[in-house]
């Protein structure tokens, strides 16, 4: 693991604590640009990831142009929105949800995950989870098993997030396509 890996993997990590805060206190999110979105990173001119964003930050994502939110969290987590799905039909945007559970991810939520952004073409995508760890692993495995694009420049973005460790490690290689660990859920 690089330094950088490593660091970013902490700030990640210790950073999906300040959403909570915000939950949890008077400190809402007033965001008035995308990169106050908690580990926001843009992908292509079409599609952005990022941890939770607040209902805030869905309205600013609206307001840029995005017409569709993944959401691959459980509805569960400590950061979630009471009720993210009212939230964004409110906003008019498209909503799909695809939990993903962080210690066993399965083909089967990858396969929707795919079959969805095959739904999305043309629509601008905004793909979150609870502090983009999830969706970074995604997005790699779609940019470079559906995609074809070279693993090298996926792999720039995804270690801005983090470094897959474990179960995460062996969901975005090739070889995993045959781990048992990874075929259900």
């Amino acid at each position: 693991m690089s330094t950088s890996s490593l660091m970013n993997t902490i700030t990640t990590t210790v950073g999906y604590l300040a959403p909570l805060v915000r939950k949890y206190t008077p400190l809402a999110a007033n965001s008035q640009k995308l990169d106050d979105i908690y580990n926001y990173l843009p992908i292509t001119e079409r599609i952005s990831t990022s941890g939770q964003p607040s209902e805030a930050q869905f309205e600013l994502i609206k307001q840029v142009g995005f017409t569709h939110v993944i959401n691959l969290a459980p509805a569960n987590a400590e950061n979630s929105l009471k009720d993210e799905a009212k939230t964004l039909a409110d906003l008019g945007l498209l909503y799909t949800h695809i939990p993903v559970n962080f210690v066993k991810p399965s083909e089967r939520k990858f396969t929707l995950f795919v079959d969805t952004m095959a739904q999305t073409k043309g629509q601008k995508v905004w793909v979150h989870c609870a502090a983009n760890m999830r969706v970074s692993a995604f997005m790699f495995r779609y940019r470079t098993q559906i995609l074809g694009e070279p693993e090298n420049v996926a792999r720039e973005q995804l270690d801005q997030i983090w470094e897959p460790l474990g179960v995460w490690k062996r969901f975005i290689s090739v070889e995993q396509q045959t781990g048992s660990d990874l075929k259900t859920g």
